[in-house]
C-alpha cells in the first residue's frame, strides 16, 4: 500500500490546470493505485485527485454512496438539479462548507486501460464528481462558495494558513 502526502492549500499544483492523459500504462495504472490507496488511508472522504499528491494529470478515484472507481480524463455534463449540501477537502483538512453543486451529473472518460465510461451519477456520488473533477481544473471547492459563506471560509482559512508576507 502507497499513500501519498496529500499537498495542502497553498500549494501551486492545486491551482494548475492539469493536462489530459494520453498514455494509458504501467505508469498510469501505478498512479491509479496510489490515488486508491492515499483515499483508502483518509477514511470518511469521498475522492482523490492526481493534483492532490503533485501529479498534473487527469485522473481521480471517488468511493462514494457505495461506489469506487476512477476517472481518466472526466468531462462532465447533464447538470441537473441542485443540491446545498456540506463539503469538505483533504487539501483543506478541518474545514467544511455548504457548497453548491448540481444534483445530477454525467462523467465521461475513460478506465486506466484506456476503455471508455460513463457514470450517471446522483446526490452524494454527483458532488464527489464534481469536486474532484474541479481539483483538475485547478479549482478548490471554496471558489465555488457566494457571499457570507465565501467569507467565512477565507477567515477560516487564513487561521489555519496565515497570509505569506
Amino acid at each position: 500500500m502507497t499513500m501519498r502526502a496529500i499537498r495542502l492549500f497553498g500549494d501551486a499544483v492545486l491551482r494548475t490546470p492539469t493536462e489530459p492523459v494520453t498514455v494509458f500504462d504501467a505508469e498510469l495504472r501505478a498512479l491509479v493505485t496510489d490515488l486508491m490507496d492515499t483515499l483508502t488511508g483518509a477514511p470518511g472522504r469521498a475522492g482523490v485527485a492526481a493534483p492532490q499528491i503533485g501529479v498534473s494529470a487527469r485522473v481521480f478515484v471517488y468511493d462514494a454512496d457505495g461506489a469506487r472507481g476512477h476517472v481518466v480524463n472526466p468531462v462532465l455534463s447533464g447538470h441537473d438539479g441542485e443540491q446545498d449540501d456540506e463539503e469538505g477537502c483533504l487539501s483543506l483538512p478541518g474545514l467544511a462548507f455548504p457548497t453548491p453543486r448540481a444534483m445530477r451529473v454525467t462523467v465521461t472518460g475513460a478506465d486506466q486501460h484506456g476503455e471508455p465510461l460513463r457514470i450517471d451519477a446522483e446526490g452524494f456520488l454527483a458532488r464527489a464528481m464534481q469536486h474532484e473533477t474541479d481539483h483538475l481544473d485547478g479549482r478548490l471547492y471554496v471558489d465555488t462558495l457566494r457571499g457570507d459563506a465565501r467569507k467565512q471560509a477565507l477567515r477560516e482559512i487564513r487561521k489555519v494558513r496565515p497570509a505569506r508576507g
